[in-house]
């Protein structure tokens, strides 16, 4: 007996989020979809992505960021000028400006404006600037900053390669970049917990908080696809960076890397 249209079951959603796993999966990979991707989605969970980046890392993320500001050794340089690449919610920069002594300037540049919308406020627009910009076409004269520094955002730009070329160019003599990043722990145990974690909990948490169905997904698939702390080093010195060192941070979870422009 064929079945009634109104029996027939529904495969609308189980359709819908099947593409949308696929665009994740294909973002995640470095897809031609990955910049509209991460671009849309980030611009989607501005609101509350301060709030998730404490919550899920339990706050964990604030001693990483310090840790990473450290390495940039603004110190030297303390009137200079400083870039946060993919600056999101200008966190990094905000964090900077308040560090006693310094008396530079920071240009947050990240091509989601909701994100930077978002963090208006959190420093003196004359200290921190929030520049429209994406990382792989920077407004900025060559040989003109005196350090950069991104957040837990590099594994977002469509071209690595690219981005970190283009940070070489705009870096002094001398200036130091670093990269802040998730990556996975070499601990097989740790890595077990990671993994569950980070595949089963945080998607979960991260889309209830957030109200947004593959932002939190998109993540830890982005993490598995970007390279192991040592491709990465290898990567910045083959684009043109000198004494370049890394470290693992909270048992392998992150990772600080640090090159110099010679």
């Amino acid at each position: 007996m064929a079945l009634h249209p109104a029996d027939a079951p529904d495969t609308t959603d189980r359709t819908d989020a099947a593409h949308e796993g696929a665009v994740v999966d294909a973002a995640a990979a470095g897809g031609r979809e990955k910049r509209a991707y991460v671009r849309r989605i980030f611009s989607e969970i501005a609101p509350r992505y301060d709030l998730l980046n404490h919550v899920l890392s339990l706050n964990v993320d604030r001693a990483w960021r310090r840790r990473a500001l450290e390495a940039l050794g603004w110190r030297a340089r303390p009137a200079g000028v400083f870039l946060d690449v993919c600056a999101g919610t200008l966190d990094v920069g905000a964090q900077l400006v308040r560090q006693r002594d310094f008396r530079g300037l920071v240009v947050g540049a990240d091509f989601a404006e909701p994100m930077l919308r978002a963090g208006v406020g959190k420093a003196p627009r004359a200290a921190l600037v929030p520049v429209a910009a994406d990382a792989l076409e920077l407004p900025i004269a060559a040989g003109t900053v005196d350090g950069a520094i991104v957040a837990f955002g590099i594994r977002n730009v469509q071209d690595l390669d690219g981005a970190l070329r283009e940070v070489h160019r705009v870096l002094a003599p001398g200036a130091r970049f670093v990269i802040l990043e998730f990556t996975t722990p070499p601990n097989a145990l740790v890595r077990a917990g990671y993994h569950a974690y980070f595949h089963h909990v945080l998607p979960l948490v991260g889309r209830a908080v957030s109200g947004h169905r593959t932002a939190y997904a998109y993540l830890p698939k982005s993490v598995a696809h970007f390279p192991a702390p040592d491709a990465l080093a290898a990567r910045m010195r083959a684009t043109g960076f000198a004494e370049v060192a890394w470290t693992r941070l909270t048992l392998g979870i992150a990772a600080i890397h640090v090159g110099t422009k010679s």
